[in-house]
């Protein structure tokens, strides 16, 4: 769980706002772009050609159109130049960078070419270079929580805004596909031999995506003093731990619900409040499964439930803020998104996870991310505006 100034649960007046929020994707640049591409059913996953996949379980990947592999700039610096162009950051923001892979492709050419010196493994460089692109003057700390790294993220960011530490910070996201990460998850039998279909009875692994994005979350007070706008509220996180397996959850979900309680707490509402989930399903059969026994055990009757990883795959630490920041545009919308490539439910899936968009006068939602070491992450957030 995570811990404030004022206490256990870290709560005191600082409501913390959302005011700006940006994504590239496989369906391309901009978190408009990559919610139609959802909300039209279409994947972007398809055959990668960046390395040579003859020897994986798979050849399917959610890949970024026009980023250069092993040719200069990395992957993820050419993913934050995109997203952060333009972009107005108050200089004053505490800056969190979430990354599991960060730039591996750097290491990797180290490795294979002996170009230039190791030190993306300490990620020295990619903090100088997030705080460059987003033009703040802190230096930055690195989060990285497995799968669940912008999640806690977030988290951490929205508890340090609301114990008064800070009234501003930016959580900037971002993770590639490169071989190392691909080839990992292939030993592990992990990858679906086609493409990722969360929570179908067919499913049977996931598949890779890449995406980077950012957030300034902001105390509402300074937020209403600057005329900002209020995209949304993160009003509750929670954080837990299964202490099971090195890559294996529990499969009855406790771990998970665990967090999922946490995180009512600390936004002080009850479940039922709770009007839609945005899943971490990744699409293998243990996430899968221990998440809707998760879900089954927190809530008293379904809600409308989906998962993003069928159009854009999975994209590692960056999971968490994609997720998150895709569940405010249900708020703007009142549009509940589908889960893309999800055809046939299984059985414990079924009345929760949708199939076609679902109409939604939400004020709540709990986004879900779990991750290797046994780390479980949730966060509840309240539509901007609602009471």
């Amino acid at each position: 769980m995570f811990y404030g100034k004022t206490g256990r649960w870290g709560a005191c007046m600082n409501d913390v706002v959302i005011t700006g929020y940006d994504l590239i994707t496989p369906y391309g640049l901009g978190a408009d772009v990559c919610w139609h591409g959802l909300m039209s059913g279409e994947s972007a996953l398809a055959e990668l050609d960046r390395f040579n996949t003859t020897e994986f379980k798979s050849a399917m990947a959610g890949i970024i159109p026009g980023l250069s592999y092993h040719a200069g700039k990395s992957l993820v610096f050419q993913m934050l130049q995109q997203v952060l162009a333009g972009k107005q950051i108050p200089k004053d923001a505490k800056l969190y960078i979430a990354t599991l892979n960060g730039e591996m492709d750097r290491v990797e050419e180290k490795v294979l070419y002996d170009r230039g010196e190791p030190h993306a493994c300490c990620m020295t460089e990619l903090l100088r270079a997030a705080q460059v692109l987003t033009g703040v003057d802190d230096e930055g700390a690195v989060v990285s929580s497995a799968c669940a790294s912008s999640t806690v993220a977030l988290g951490l960011a929205a508890s340090a805004i609301r114990a008064g530490e800070v009234d501003c910070a930016v959580v900037v996201s971002c993770d590639p596909v490169t071989e190392f990460l691909y080839s990992g998850f292939s030993s592990l039998m992990a990858l679906d031999s086609n493409a990722s279909r969360p929570f179908d009875r067919e499913h049977d692994g996931l598949t890779i995506g890449e995406a980077a994005g950012f957030a300034v979350l902001m105390s509402k007070a300074r937020a209403e003093e600057e005329g900002l706008p209020n995209l949304g509220e993160l009003v509750g996180w929670g954080m837990s731990n299964d202490a099971n397996h090195m890559t294996g959850p529990l499969r009855d979900g406790s771990g998970l619900a665990r967090s999922i309680r946490t995180a009512l707490k600390v936004a002080r509402v009850d479940e039922k409040d709770i009007d839609f989930i945005a899943a971490h399903g990744t699409g293998t059969v243990y996430n899968d499964l221990m998440e809707m026994a998760a879900f089954h055990d927190v809530f008293s009757s379904p809600r409308p439930t989906y998962s993003v990883k069928g159009g854009i795959g999975h994209t590692m630490g960056a999971a968490g803020l994609v997720e998150a920041m895709l569940a405010l545009k249900t708020f703007e919308t009142g549009l509940v998104p589908p889960s893309v490539r999800m055809t046939h439910p299984e059985e414990s899936a079924a009345g929760w996870v949708l199939k076609k968009p679902q109409e939604s006068e939400a004020e709540y939602v709990l986004s879900t991310n779990a991750g290797f070491g046994g780390v479980n992450a949730s966060l509840v957030l309240k539509k901007g505006g609602a009471r």
